[in-house]
């Protein structure tokens, strides 16, 4: 699991976010329907000037587009807290 967490942050550099904090919480779901297909459980929380100006979904979408096919497969559920940095 640990290669999709690098994966998921290179991916999200596109962002290029000042930080990102990037919680696994797979462990927790085992068993659950969805992780049966190997599909991880995560927590994004990030920060990004990019996000300046964009409302919560518009931030969503910039991070679900980064993510690209890995939502399809590597990452079954994720939790997305997204900031600007005069947010945080």
């Amino acid at each position: 699991m640990k290669d999709t967490l690098e994966r998921i942050e290179q991916r999200l550099a596109v962002l290029t976010p000042d930080s990102v904090e990037l919680i696994d919480d797979s462990a927790q779901h085992a068993g659950h329907e969805g992780a049966k297909g190997g599909g991880g459980h995560f927590q994004l929380i990030i920060v990004s000037p990019q996000f300046e100006g964009k409302s919560s979904q518009a931030r969503h979408r910039l991070v679900h587009a980064a993510l690209g096919e890995m939502l399809e497969r590597e990452i079954h559920a994720l939790s997305i807290k997204a900031y600007t940095p005069d947010e945080i």
